[in-house]
């Protein structure tokens, strides 16, 4: 259930097939409480594992895996961080992608941030 000290931030990794670290800087402190992504199209050759890192300390429990298998465009994965999930004010949240699968597809992703 979302409250009214909930915000969402929703920031892009470009191309979630290749190896990379992307910044989201963020407006206002808190506790990550969820993260939502959604694949812009189909990937191939392997799962794309993507994780998350607050100051360089992965949040435990936000690891998503994207399948390639079926995968489309507007596959929804989701995760529920529970430790080392606290963000400060005019932080950043690390998106880190594994490389992991072939096909160049932007993978949207949102913060829940609970104040």
């Amino acid at each position: 259930m979302r409250t009214l000290n909930d915000y969402f931030i929703t920031a892009e990794i470009e191309d979630v097939s290749t190896a990379s670290s992307t910044f989201v800087a963020v407006p206002d402190g808190g506790k990550v409480v969820k993260i939502i992504t959604a694949l812009q199209g189909a990937i191939s050759g392997g799962d794309a594992a993507i994780t998350f890192e607050i100051g360089g300390t992965a949040m435990t429990n936000s690891a998503i895996t994207v399948a390639n298998s079926g995968s489309a465009a507007g596959d929804v994965d989701t995760s529920e961080p529970s430790a080392a999930n606290r963000v400060e004010e005019d932080g950043t949240i690390e998106m880190i992608t594994d490389g992991g699968s072939t096909g160049t597809q932007k993978l949207l992703v949102t913060f829940v941030i609970r104040r």
